[in-house]
């Protein structure tokens, strides 16, 4: 039996969060749901499967912790970079 993928969701509420929290996480099937939900609603997928591994152990509905913030920032300045927010 293979490694099975796992995938996480962020979101991030400038106004009401300090940091991004976890929405979704899980591995085999709800990875693929996952997956398949953002695909829908045309929300990027980035592959980060060290960062990936970190959330799927963390409960849902949390803050992601500051060890997580330099590459979260990373992957969302990515995000605005081609949303076109950022230049």
């Amino acid at each position: 039996m293979g490694v099975r993928k796992g995938a996480a969701a962020l979101k991030w509420n400038r106004e009401n969060d300090d940091a991004p929290r976890l929405i979704a996480a899980g591995k085999g099937y709800l990875a693929d749901r996952i997956l398949a939900l953002a695909a829908e609603a045309d929300i990027p997928i980035i592959e980060q499967e060290p960062l990936t591994e970190v959330l799927i152990s963390m409960d849902p509905g949390k803050e992601i912790p500051p060890e997580l913030f330099e590459i979260t920032a990373e992957i969302y300045i990515f995000l605005m970079k081609l949303d076109g927010s950022i230049v």
